[in-house]
């Protein structure tokens, strides 16, 4: 036995000791909230040219196609497997859609048909299901309500929910406050109307957040995309910000970054089948090309900018004199909140 050592692990044991010390002391890279240590992130399209004919979407090639993504997404062999990867039994998924539009330019119900029942074919229970917006109107009007009924999940308006008095957005401005706004017909004070609150459906009942977002213009931001429907549907007495380029720029990126949003999000899709460059949420098909594509990704902004790059070109393409540029500070500022990518030369986009 050695003299000096009696236990020959021992140095072993030093040495491995010393090594643990350096990697524990040492700075771990900075990563974006679903970005990866590089600062890239990473974007999945979908493509199938037989996806719509005549803007019409065709439900079995929408199935293979969101099975397709999710496989890319996870890296997994399929979409239950993709599923099981992602989400537990126990976690509450909610789809947010856009439905204000209708089923034409908003999100299309054959694409949310198809993620939610690929996660009840992955053994989701369907009580663990919600289909949710902001309005139960525009849930009705459009049919998303009926087929979330018929495929045996939940469905749910923000404004019916209500809001969570615990957990609110606060800035200077004070908006004016409408029927559905969690202090509408209190009396004036110096801070009602200055917060916008959470919905308790987020704070009390879903666990991961799905945005799903149609490539849709907004004259404000470009792109009525996943920030915007992350944010704007999650909270409150937001009719103070929607005219205003400016304050959208700073609010939706700090609404997005709250805590009971930023955290459950889970991923991304947007419904690319059908791009409409001009319209906002009137159906102008006038100004619509099929991409017959669906995008996929972790990033939220990633996904916008590539959607706003999308509407950009389709306009130069089809240009109207005096049409203004977007401005782009609401995605630059979701950077420094880390929400994710807004340079596109750090955005990795992978065709399947």
């Amino acid at each position: 036995m050695n003299r000096r050592f009696p236990f020959p692990w021992v140095p072993a044991l030093a040495l491995c000791l010393f090594w643990c010390q350096g990697v524990l002391a040492a700075p771990a890279p900075k990563a974006t909230s679903f970005g990866d240590a590089t600062n890239r992130a990473v974007v999945h399209i979908i493509h199938d040219a037989n996806a719509t004919k005549a803007f019409e979407s065709d439900p079995t090639v929408v199935a293979r196609m969101v099975d397709a993504g999710l496989r890319a997404l996870a890296s997994k062999p399929d979409s239950r497997a993709a599923w099981r990867a992602l989400v537990t039994t126990n976690d509450v998924v909610g789809f947010r859609v856009f439905s204000a539009p209708g089923p034409v330019s908003g999100t299309r119900p054959d694409v949310m048909a198809a993620l939610v029942r690929s996660l009840l074919d992955a053994g989701h229970p369907p009580h663990r299901i919600v289909v949710w917006d902001k309005r139960p109107s525009d849930l009705i009007l459009g049919g998303y309500s009926a087929v979330a009924e018929r495929l045996g999940v939940r469905w749910v308006a923000t404004e019916d929910v209500g809001w969570d008095d615990s957990k609110s957005y606060e800035s200077g401005i004070a908006g004016r406050l409408l029927v559905g706004d969690h202090e509408f017909g209190r009396k004036p004070g110096h801070d009602v109307g200055r917060r916008s609150f959470v919905t308790k459906l987020l704070t009390k009942d879903v666990t991961k957040i799905v945005v799903v977002a149609p490539l849709l213009n907004h004259g404000h931001l470009g792109v009525q995309g996943q920030l915007a429907n992350l944010s704007l549907g999650a909270v409150d007495n937001t009719f103070r910000f929607e005219n205003n380029t400016e304050m959208m720029a700073t609010a939706i990126p700090e609404i997005c970054a709250l805590d009971d949003i930023a955290q459950k999000l889970l991923f991304c899709v947007n419904d690319a089948l059908v791009c409409q460059y001009r319209g906002e949420e009137r159906t102008l098909l006038h100004y619509a090309t099929a991409l017959n594509e669906l995008r996929f990704g972790f990033d939220p902004v990633a996904l916008d900018v590539l959607a706003i790059e999308e509407i950009r070109k389709e306009r130069a393409a089809h240009p109207i004199d005096g049409e203004k540029e977007f401005k782009t500070d609401l995605y630059l500022n979701a950077e420094v909140q880390e929400l994710g990518v807004a340079d596109p030369a750090r955005i990795d986009i992978r065709r399947h």
